[in-house]
C-alpha cells in the first residue's frame, strides 16, 4: 500500500518520473514507465534493478552497443493485421529500423560468449529480429525510403516507359522553348517550370495567344503567364496515367508484402514490445549514468542501510549551483526500526525523511538509486507519509485535521513491514495537547515494530525516543559558533531547534 495517493509528488517522484520519460525514444516506453508498479516482491524487483545496472554498464562500457533506432511498432502492426490494409513505406522503413534494432540488441547480448548482462540476455531469450522480413523489405525499399525499380516486374516496366516519355517531353517543350525565344515571345533567361504538375514555359501576358496551349497559371503581377504547349499535353496527359499506374503497382507491391508478413505479426508484435522494454530500461539506465545512481544491496526483510545518500533532484539543482551536498548516513534495523530527528529550522530533517522515502519507493520500483552501492535497502510492503500543509476545503477539513485522519489511516494499515515518513509530528494544535497525541501516536507505532523516519522540535517524543527500545534519535548537527546548519545527521542523541541563536543572529 502506497499513502496517500500524492505520495510520488510529496517525495519529488513525480519529477523524476517526467525526466526518465523526456529519455524514452518510443511512446511504449513511455506507457511501461507510466506503468511501473510499486513491488515487494524481492525476485521481482532485483531483476528490474539488475536489468537496468546491466543496461548502465553497457553504455558506460561498451562502444559498440546499439544504440540505434527504437521504433513504436504496434501502431502500423494494428493496421497490417485489419485484412485489405497495407503499410505504406513510411512504416515499412519504420519497421525495418526496429526490426534491425531487435536484430542487433538480440545479437549483442544474446550472443555473446561471457557471461556478462545475464538479465538483459534472459531477455533475448526467443526474441527474433526477422532478417527474412529486413531482406523483404531490402528488396522492395532502398536505403533512401523509396520503392526500388525493380520491386516488380510491372513496376520497372511502367517507370521505364515514364523516363522515355518524360525524355519526349523534355525535348519538345525545349524545342517550343528555343523556337520561342528565337521569335521574342520568350526572355532568352527564362527557363521550363512545373505548374500543377505539368511542365509549362513562362510567356509574357501580351504574347500568350501567340503559343498555342492551356494557361495553368500566372504571376502575382499578372505580367506572366504559365503555358503547356498543346504539342506536349497528349504525352503529359499519357505520363499522369502512367503516373496513376505506378501508385497502383506499388499499392499492389505494399498489399503484397503485408499480406507476407501477416502470419508473423503475433510474434513480430512481441519483437516490437521487446524493444520498448529495452527502450525504457535504457533510459532508466541513461537517467542512473546522469545522476550517479547505482544499485543497492537487496534484503528480503525490511531494514534500511543508506550510505552516501543523495535525494536525486536536491542533487541536481546544487550541481547546477556549483554546490556540495552533504550524503546521508542512516540506519534503521529491526532492533532500532523508528528514527525521531530533531534540529534547527531548515536544517534538512525534512530532505532527510524524503530521501529516504524517494530512494525506498525508487528501489523497489526498480529504478537505480542515488546512493553507494553497499547501502542495504530491505523491502517494504507498505509506504505511508505525512508531509506538508493537506488545509482542504472541499472536505472542511483543517491542516492539523488532516494531519489526524492521515496518522489514522497509518495506524490502521501499518505492520512490521510498513515504513512510516512523518514530518513535523505534532504541530499544527496547542503544543502540548499536539505533542501528547503525537507521544500517542509513536508508542502505537513503536508497538506494531514499523520502521519509520519522523522529524519534530517536540521534546516530549525526543525524552521518549531516548528511553524507547525500538526507537533511535537523530539530530541535524549545526554549527553553533557561526548559526548555521550543517545538514548532516548523527543518530544516538537528540537536536536542539536553536531557535534563541537563529532568533538572535536575525536580530
Amino acid at each position: 500500500m502506497i499513502y496517500p495517493d500524492n505520495f510520488e509528488s510529496k517525495i519529488g517522484f513525480d519529477r523524476i518520473k517526467s525526466q526518465i520519460k523526456a529519455l524514452c525514444v518510443t511512446q511504449g516506453a513511455a506507457d511501461k514507465l507510466s506503468e511501473a508498479e510499486f513491488s515487494n516482491d524481492y525476485d521481482t524487483v532485483v531483476r528490474r534493478l539488475e536489468q537496468t545496472y546491466e543496461m548502465r554498464t553497457a553504455l558506460m562500457l561498451e562502444s559498440g552497443f546499439p544504440d540505434g533506432s527504437f521504433v513504436d511498432t504496434e501502431p502500423f502492426l494494428k493496421k497490417a493485421a485489419v485484412i485489405g490494409a497495407f503499410l505504406d513505406v513510411e512504416e515499412i522503413v519504420a519497421l525495418r529500423k526496429g526490426l534491425s534494432t531487435v536484430h542487433a540488441l538480440v545479437a549483442f547480448f544474446g550472443g555473446r560468449e561471457d557471461e556478462k548482462y545475464p538479465r538483459l540476455r534472459e531477455l533475448c531469450r526467443d526474441v527474433s529480429g526477422f532478417p527474412a522480413i529486413i531482406n523483404h523489405i531490402d528488396s522492395i525499399v532502398d536505403k533512401f525510403g523509396r520503392i526500388r525499380d525493380n520491386a516488380s516486374a510491372e513496376l520497372f516496366a511502367v517507370r521505364r516507359t515514364i523516363r522515355e516519355r518524360e525524355g519526349q517531353a523534355s525535348r519538345r517543350l525545349l524545342q517550343i522553348m528555343g523556337a520561342a525565344q528565337a521569335s521574342g515571345l520568350v526572355d532568352a533567361d527564362a527557363s521550363v517550370s512545373v505548374r500543377d504538375g505539368r511542365a509549362v514555359i513562362p510567356v509574357s501576358a501580351a504574347n500568350k495567344r501567340k503559343i498555342k496551349g492551356f494557361v495553368h497559371d500566372e504571376s502575382a503581377t499578372g505580367k506572366t503567364v504559365y503555358i503547356e504547349p498543346v504539342e506536349v499535353v497528349k504525352i503529359n496527359n499519357e505520363l499522369k496515367e502512367l503516373q496513376y499506374e505506378e501508385r497502383r503497382e506499388i499499392v499492389r507491391i505494399l498489399t503484397r508484402f503485408t499480406d507476407a508478413i501477416r502470419p508473423d505479426l503475433p510474434d513480430i508484435r512481441r519483437s516490437g514490445d521487446f524493444l520498448t522494454t529495452m527502450d525504457f530500461i535504457r533510459a532508466k539506465a541513461r537517467f542512473a549514468l546522469a545522476n550517479d545512481c547505482t544499485m543497492p544491496i537487496v534484503e528480503r526483510a525490511p531494514q534500511i542501510g543508506l550510505k552516501n545518500a543523495r535525494h536525486t533532484l536536491l542533487a541536481q539543482t546544487l550541481r547546477r549551483e556549483g554546490k556540495p551536498i552533504v550524503p546521508l548516513e542512516l540506519t534503521l534495523t529491526p532492533q532500532k526500526h523508528i528514527l525521531v530527528i530533531s534540529g534547527p529550522n531548515a536544517g534538512g530533517k525534512s530532505v532527510c525523511l524524503k530521501t529516504v522515502g524517494l530512494l525506498q519507493y525508487m528501489m523497489q520500483k526498480g529504478f537505480l538509486i542515488s546512493a553507494s552501492e553497499n547501502s542495504e535497502m530491505g523491502l517494504f510492503d507498505d509506504l505511508f507519509i505525512d508531509i506538508g500543509d493537506e488545509q482542504s476545503i472541499d472536505n472542511d477539513l483543517s491542516t492539523y485535521s488532516s494531519h489526524l485522519l492521515n496518522m489514522k489511516n497509518i495506524l490502521r494499515g501499518a505492520t512490521g513491514r510498513s515504513l512510516v515518513l512523518i514530518d513535523e509530528f505534532g504541530t499544527g494544535t496547542e503544543p502540548v495537547i499536539g505533542g501528547a497525541i503525537a507521544e500517542a501516536v509513536l508508542e502505537k507505532l513503536e508497538q506494531k515494530r514499523c520502521f519509520g523516519v519522523i522529524t519534530t522540535h517536540y521534546s516530549n517524543l525526543k525524552y521518549y525516543a531516548s528511553n524507547a527500545e525500538g526507537i533511535l534519535n537523530g539530530a541535524m548537527t549545526f554549527d553553533v559558533q557561526n548559526i548555521r546548519p550543517l545538514f548532516r545527521l548523527e543518530t544516538g542523541k537528540p537536536g536542539s531547534s536553536f531557535a534563541i541563536e537563529i532568533a538572535r543572529k536575525i536580530g
